[in-house]
């Protein structure tokens, strides 16, 4: 039985590409991380933070002060929610809006 050159190369690479497949597929994160505040839950916590830091405060607030407000906010833990900055206070005031202003309509 001889085997060409071009078998050969074919099945070095389908042997490389599994092996190849198989170490990035050991390395990509295949569950939630405990600083992912990307999640359905944590998106629920930081609404409540917002949600209590706007009834607590006396006055309008600007977007800095809430923001300022929610990171000196008890519930507010500052290893899972790293991340968390302006823009995505802004996201999370857009997410909220929409959601409630949906029912309305």
């Amino acid at each position: 039985m001889d085997i060409n050159l071009s078998t050969w190369m074919m099945i070095f690479f389908l042997l490389s590409l599994t092996i190849a497949i198989w170490k990035i597929y050991v390395f990509l994160p295949n569950k939630t991380l405990r600083d992912d505040d990307t999640t359905q839950e944590a998106i629920q916590k930081l609404s409540n933070i917002m949600l209590t830091c706007v009834q607590q405060s006396e006055k309008k607030l600007s977007e800095e002060e809430l923001f300022q407000a929610m990171l000196s906010h008890k519930d507010f833990d500052e290893k899972k929610f790293w991340r968390f900055n302006q823009n995505r206070l802004k996201n999370l005031l857009e997410h909220y809006y929409l959601q409630h202003n949906s029912r309305l309509v």
